[in-house]
């Protein structure tokens, strides 16, 4: 593949999920030759099994104990992982660069006061005059600073007075779609010369009850014990087990990496999202249209899929997938890190990112449904198809 200048590549990744905090312990879970170590909580909020947040030390990006205090989980783990991937790119220390540097976050819903909700709903079944009740409690149980802890750009806000990013700054909203557009954003703009670095990705903590409830509202979540993604019981909840997950990267335009000589881990080659009513095949229809002309052939390439583990949407992603890639393995990565929303193609690229440069052959997330590697892939194809609506691919190509 000729090199342009405008090549979007990525140079730094910061990712954190279940299976540990930075690049390490991902690199060690793509290379290792067993399954991956199965890290779930089925116990604190029990019958919903999530992928946990892994322990982390937040001062390592969040020096000031004050601005430690004044963001909730998902917006610490947000930053702590932007910075990761600012440290991982030589860019953390760098005033000039992180000044011109633009920010592309996805991002949902921030704080909720989750005793004010549980008032609600018990005072709710007393009461006919439900309207009422929930302007009163509105007005006299919530504290005025929980609305400005629901700001999704807080995210971004909080990434740029921790860490001095203060190029343009964008904040996307809408489920896995936010983190596909997110992505595809500053790929477009890096490729069009409207920018020469960014720093894109999200953050999303599954351990919420409102989370989880809002996931059962759907009969999304799956319910017991964990199982591999494609194959849950079909009887056990919907198929969803949620996973906390920060994950950020830096892109940029090759001649501004290769002009401050960063290491490249590999470059885009491309990126489409799409939305749209998915009966009669049209689903299917969109995902050949995101991959059209796009040669992938077994022994040179390997699919990591986003699935969210829904049942029917995850049978018709696999066929799909078995029929459009034949030969070509496939990793359903949120079987092992959990289903992370927002954050789930950002999550996806990262690891395909490292599998690339690593030259990693990646073992099966669930032997059962998944083909064996036998050499390293120069190609990944990254998949997330949102659990109601949106879906995204992108090219990944190894550097050579």
């Amino acid at each position: 593949m000729t090199k342009a200048q405008n090549d979007v590549v990525i140079t730094g990744i910061g990712i954190v999920t279940c299976q540990g905090v930075g690049t390490e312990p991902h690199i060690a879970l793509l290379k290792a030759t067993t399954a991956p170590e199965l890290k779930i909580d089925t116990e604190r909020f029990a019958p919903y099994p999530v992928h946990p947040m892994p322990e982390i030390d937040w001062s390592q990006q969040i020096a000031k104990r004050g601005d430690q205090r004044q963001m909730e989980n998902w917006q610490r783990l947000g930053v702590f992982a932007a910075g990761l991937a600012l440290d991982d790119a030589g860019l953390k220390d760098d005033a000039d660069a992180c000044g011109t540097m633009d920010m592309i976050v996805a991002a949902g819903g921030g704080e909720r006061d989750i005793n004010v909700d549980s008032l609600i709903v018990d005072e709710g079944l007393k009461r006919n005059d439900r309207e009422q009740l929930l302007n009163e409690k509105l007005t006299t149980e919530l504290r005025p600073t929980l609305f400005l802890a629901q700001l999704s750009n807080l995210m971004a806000g909080n990434i740029s007075i921790v860490h001095k990013v203060t190029g343009s700054s964008r904040t996307f909203m809408g489920e896995e779609a936010a983190g596909i557009s997110a992505i595809e954003t500053a790929f477009a703009r890096i490729r069009a010369g409207q920018s020469t670095h960014t720093l894109v990705g999200g953050a999303f903590v599954a351990e919420r009850p409102d989370v989880i409830l809002l996931y059962e509202a759907l009969g999304a979540h799956a319910t017991g014990g964990w199982t591999p993604l494609w194959s849950r019981d079909e009887n056990a909840g919907g198929g969803i087990i949620g996973g906390s997950v920060g994950a950020f990267l830096v892109l940029e335009s090759r001649a501004h990496a290769e002009g401050r000589g960063a290491r490249i881990y590999a470059s885009i080659a491309e990126i489409g999202g799409d939305r749209g009513r998915r009966e009669d095949g049209r689903l299917e229809r969109r995902l050949d249209a995101l991959v059209d002309g796009l040669e992938a052939k077994a022994g040179s390439a390997i699919v990591f899929s986003g699935a969210s583990g829904m049942h029917a949407l995850a049978d018709r992603e696999k066929t799909w997938l078995d029929g459009r890639f034949a030969g070509v393995p496939v990793r359903a990565y949120g079987g092992v890190t959990g289903h992370a929303l927002e954050s789930q193609f950002p999550l996806g690229l990262a690891l395909a990112g490292l599998a690339l440069a690593n030259e990693a052959k990646v073992p099966a997330f669930d032997p059962l449904s998944e083909g064996t590697m036998d050499g390293a892939a120069d190609t990944a194809i990254v998949t997330t198809i949102g659990h109601a609506r949106g879906e995204g691919i992108a090219i990944l190509k190894a550097e050579k």
